[in-house]
């Protein structure tokens, strides 16, 4: 049997860092302890931060327009952490052991938010429902959160990447398996969510938030020990030095050679002899004509010799060049994913205090939580992600001729126009429900007699376009990284949702500075009846079709990478 038939040749080795046996590692049978993971890490994850907002409003006393930012703020943190992640497995650590150090750190995170809102002196002082916390006890509530956005930077942009190394990407039967992983792995992230926001939401608000911030701190422990039993079968991708150090030397180098000709015959680039590529990990990538400026770092010259090796911030090879080029690619695909993020982040702000103002009873004794209808949005993913692999896939491909349907620009423009919908949905809601409480005087009720249950069509709607935009692109940015800079182009994907959430908390500041001039309640009161969320909702719909439109444009622009060889 050929050598090729028994190792991996993408350049992975097993936990003991020899070769990686095809038939003992990998494939499925190491993804199930990733999955395993992945949905109890989320369950964890969601299970503190989907109702965080009514904590932090209701114990430690901050208003609506205080509270949805300081959930948007700490939610956006989360997602620019993965940077940190990223580059220290990139670069140093690899994929297996970023996630094992970060896990702990997210543990001991969550450890001292359950102790903060159980242990007498840490938790806020409360009469009834009016709670009052010192500085110090939001203080230390802050300091858990925050522990917990640095543990999960570990974690977040290495989970997805490290089970997509699973499967060799140079044999053609694994990585079809690959593409369905992406849709699996989402379905496993949303049924973690799904118990989060149904049973765990529902156990904060009716027994207590020791018990509700007590239970995920326990799903993570499982979390973590799901990961390790799964170590001998893992494959690892070797950490191929600094990505950001071979950015700045293309860089360097191109400026270097500003008046440099770069040849009209392409082969004269300079690039390592031997068929495996120079940088660990990575296999060598085909010359692209696009952004042909940072060639001229690739072209040979007298100077790039220092005693008879190149100097490499003089001398980069066409990979590494190509490596810049694969990122600044995917920039503006990234950055159309803002948007589509901030319409996400409604889920856990303004969709929940629009349904706190409506009628949260199921029968005449039992009330759901308003940030339990995100079991919604969960249910919809989990109906999905199952329907597009199975049904949609095979269905498309009759049409399409791709092998995966739609190509992965396709599938995430397909969601950023299901957003809007969602949008559209949410507003017209809010405008009946605002002529409710017109026509029948309720702008004081608490309550309007309007079940809370017509706000499942816009959950369901942003679930639908997560299984298009989310997991699109969770591949896309895997796919088009290169070998050795998965990890920061999986943790780049994750901004999106960080700037998602900035964007919104800087949308509600805008809109509650301008709209409370002159004495006004302004469009976001404490009181919403008084109010006209509608018009927030409509913002944000033209936002996403501007989005859309300039979206259309970036992908007819966009050229996917070609990678030869095999890795070193």
């Amino acid at each position: 049997m050929a050598e090729d038939d028994v190792y991996t040749n993408d350049g992975t080795v097993d936990i003991r860092n020899k070769p990686a046996d095809k038939k003992k590692t990998g494939n499925w049978k190491a993804c199930g302890f990733i999955l395993g993971n992945e949905c109890c890490e989320r369950l964890a994850y969601y299970g503190m931060g989907t109702n965080l907002v009514n904590y932090i409003q209701d114990r430690l006393n901050q208003g609506n327009v205080a509270a949805a930012n300081s959930v948007t703020n700490w939610s956006g943190t989360c997602y620019i952490t993965p940077l940190i992640g990223a580059f220290l497995a990139d670069a140093y650590l690899g994929r297996y052991w970023t996630i094992a150090s970060f896990s702990i750190i997210y543990v001991l995170g969550m450890t001292l938010l359950t102790l903060s809102a159980s242990v007498t002196g840490l938790k806020p002082h409360c009469v009834g429902h009016d709670c009052h916390a010192t500085a110090s006890q939001t203080a230390v509530c802050f300091v858990a959160l925050y522990m917990i956005a640095l543990g999960t930077g570990g974690i977040k942009p290495c989970v997805s990447s490290f089970g997509a190394d699973q499967f060799d990407e140079t044999d053609e039967a694994e990585r079809r398996k690959k593409s369905s992983f992406f849709n699996w792995f989402y379905f496993s992230i949303n049924i973690g969510a799904l118990v989060a926001s149904s049973v765990l939401v529902w156990i904060q608000m009716n027994v207590g938030w020791g018990w509700g911030f007590g239970i995920p701190a326990v799903a993570m422990a499982i979390a973590v020990v799901f990961f390790f039993s799964g170590s001998n079968l893992y494959r690892l991708q070797k950490p191929g030095g600094s990505p950001l150090t071979r950015i700045c030397q293309v860089m360097i180098a191109s400026f270097r050679k500003v008046n440099v000709k770069v040849p009209a015959d392409k082969s004269l680039l300079y690039e390592t002899a031997d068929k495996e590529c120079n940088i660990q990990g990575s296999r060598k990538l085909e010359h692209t004509d696009k952004l042909a400026f940072f060639d001229k770092a690739a072209v040979e010259t007298e100077k790039d010799q220092v005693k008879g090796s190149v100097d490499p911030w003089k001398l980069c090879t066409v990979t590494q060049v190509e490596e810049l080029k694969s990122v600044i690619r995917l920039l503006p695909i990234w950055a159309s994913g803002i948007v589509f993020s901030t319409v996400y982040g409604q889920m856990s702000t303004m969709f929940v205090l629009q349904g706190n103002t409506m009628d949260q009873h199921m029968g005449p004794h039992f009330k759901i939580p308003s940030a339990s209808l995100s079991l919604f949005d969960t249910l919809s993913v989990i109906f999905w992600a199952p329907v597009y692999d199975k049904l949609i896939v095979p269905y498309a491909r009759k049409f399409t001729g791709v092998e995966r349907g739609f190509t992965q620009l396709q599938r995430m423009g397909i969601g950023l126009v299901i957003s809007i919908f969602s949008m559209l949905t949410a507003g017209i809601l809010e405008v009946v429900r605002l002529n409710i409480v017109k026509r029948n005087n309720y702008y004081d009720l608490e309550y309007i007699p309007m079940s809370i249950f017509w706000q499942v069509p816009q959950y369901f709607l942003i679930g639908c376009a997560e299984v298009f935009t989310f997991i699109g692109q969770l591949e896309f940015f895997y796919d088009q990284a290169p070998d050795a800079m998965r990890s920061m182009c999986s943790a780049l994907s994750l901004t999106t949702v960080a700037l998602g959430n900035y964007l919104s908390t800087l949308l509600v500041t805008i809109v509650t500075k301008v709209t409370t001039r002159h004495g006004k309640l302004g469009w976001i009161p404490d009181n919403l009846n008084r109010g006209h969320l509608d018009y927030f909702y409509w913002v944000l719909a033209i936002l996403s079709l501007i989005n859309f439109i300039v979206y259309l444009w970036i992908a007819k622009w966009y050229t996917y990478k070609k990678a030869t060889g095999h890795a070193h």
